[in-house]
């Protein structure tokens, strides 16, 4: 289903602004994808997550098929350091106990942002200090 379809104007905008945030707070790219995960769903997320083309070793990509109840998130492997497999169920739990309750964009957004929240942001060297 296209994403249009899937939310109202609102709820795409708590999506995108959940987006934003976690961009600025843990300096992840974080991608959506909303719609039919036909198959094996984690192939077609990684293929999706693949199509992001060279930033999708650091990127996460949050794939939810609402019509098959399929959730996948995946991760670069730049960003596995920063965000490990656990951090990662916790965030699929939150989304799916929204959704479970009827609130898929809802469920998104909340889910987005325990993964920035979670994401060790990484330490900078600073090689001015002795």
């Amino acid at each position: 289903m296209p994403a249009g379809d899937a939310f109202s104007e609102r709820q795409q905008d708590d999506v995108v602004r959940a987006i934003r945030l976690a961009r600025k707070q843990s300096q992840l790219p974080v991608s959506v994808y909303v719609g039919t995960l036909e198959g094996d769903t984690r192939a077609m997320a990684r293929q999706l997550h693949a199509a992001l083309g060279a930033g999708a070793d650091q990127a996460v990509l949050v794939a939810v098929d609402p019509g098959a109840r399929r959730l996948e998130i995946v991760t670069g492997p730049g960003v596995r350091r920063r965000l490990d497999d656990r951090a990662a169920a916790l965030a699929a739990l939150t989304m799916t106990s929204a959704f479970q309750a009827g609130d898929l964009s809802g469920g998104i957004a909340n889910g987005i942002l325990a993964l920035a929240e979670h994401a060790h942001v990484p330490r900078s060297l600073h090689t001015d200090q002795p």
